[in-house]
């Protein structure tokens, strides 16, 4: 069983609006989110597009609910621009999460990425070569070293369709920077997503594993999604991923190797649906009654 007084538990709003597509959920307001899951019983979130900008007038909406910002998903683009260009928005971007009182970062590589394209998910994605693998690992470290210096860490969230998808990626990442710079944001639904054993990444990684995300699959979509060679958002509107408890995966062996290993942060359920179709309040309170009986916070 998980430690309440070490682990927090959150959810992303992505459930409500999808920042991709953000048709999916246009008519589901901030406001709307945020007492939803906090009505679900979650304490934590990471950030919307329908988020206040302004830290004070957010902080308000939250504190008003008992909740805060744990993490908010950053883009680098350390393959494909200057890494000037990313480091200006990194540090605007980490200087409004500190002010949120959030201790990490998301970060995920979108140079190559195809996650927002029309290409095919599994038949299509980006490879890289040594050179950008060095400028991927290069500038991660030194994000990594910016993020330290105020406070934040840094955790880097594999993902489908992006050039770190693969458990073989993602070791090659990890063994090419800095243990003390670089992190892992570890999400069960992208590993499950393409076919690796994402308990066996966790186990592995577990030091430097800084975030979780808790995210599940339909595997008949996915295996839909790979025969008809559809996009990751293509996937995401049949419904590849849902809430821990109603997909595929059993995470009563997540939860004993975070507890084992002593793991503290923020586990935080993600699972982007069509609203419309999988009502986020209704999967909110399914998610946090299975987390509930299974992790024991």
């Amino acid at each position: 069983m998980l430690d309440a007084n070490k682990v927090r538990l959150g959810i992303a709003p992505i459930a409500w609006t999808n920042d991709d597509m953000p048709d999916l959920g246009a008519e589901n307001t901030f406001e709307q989110c945020v007492s939803e899951m906090a009505l679900a019983g979650f304490c934590g979130c990471e950030v919307g597009n329908k988020y206040p900008k302004d830290p004070a007038v957010l902080k308000k909406a939250l504190e008003l609910r008992g909740m805060q910002i744990c993490n908010a998903w950053f883009s680098t683009f350390l393959t494909t621009k200057p890494y000037e260009e990313t480091e200006k928005d990194f540090i605007a971007h980490i200087s409004f999460l500190k002010e949120m009182g959030a201790k990490v970062v998301g970060v995920s590589e979108q140079g190559h990425s195809i996650q927002g394209t029309d290409k095919s998910i599994f038949r299509e994605k980006c490879v890289m070569n040594d050179q950008e693998w060095e400028l991927l690992c290069t500038g991660l470290n030194r994000l990594g070293q910016a993020a330290k210096d105020m406070g934040i860490t840094l955790t880097f969230h594999h993902h489908m369709g992006t050039v770190v998808q693969t458990a073989a990626e993602i070791d090659r990442m990890m063994e090419n920077t800095d243990a003390g710079l670089v992190n892992l944001l570890f999400d069960s639904g992208h590993l499950a997503y393409c076919g690796e054993d994402y308990l066996a990444v966790l186990k592995k990684y577990i030091g430097r594993i800084k975030h979780v995300h808790l995210k599940d699959i339909r595997p008949a979509v996915v295996e839909r999604v790979k025969t008809e060679g559809l996009s990751f958002l293509q996937g995401v509107r049949l419904g590849t991923f849902t809430v821990p408890g109603d997909g595929s995966i059993d995470f009563a062996p997540v939860f004993d190797v975070l507890a084992a290993n002593g793991y503290e942060g923020w586990v935080l359920v993600e699972a982007e649906q069509d609203p419309a179709v999988a009502n986020p309040l209704e999967y909110a309170i399914k998610a946090r009654r299975y987390i509930r009986e299974t992790a024991g916070i």
